[in-house]
């Protein structure tokens, strides 16, 4: 079974709900997984979102490095 490529700068996350690999209109999920859409992690932490979270720091080190070297 193929994995669908997880959008990361979807044009209108808020009509999709990102809780599974459905990705179900807002208005008609198949899941059940609540009764609330799940949002895209740009709509919790902003444009950046990629850019935080585990191994965030580790990343920003490494690019620093082959910057200076």
């Amino acid at each position: 079974m193929a994995v669908k490529k997880f959008p990361k700068a979807p044009a209108h996350p808020e009509r999709v709900c990102w809780g599974c690999d459905l990705y179900c209109p807002a208005k008609d999920m198949r899941c059940g997984n609540g009764s609330d859409r799940t949002q895209h992690p740009a709509e919790l932490f902003g444009e950046d979102w990629e850019q935080w979270g585990l191994g965030a720091e580790e990343a920003a080190a490494a690019v620093k490095t082959a910057a200076g070297s």
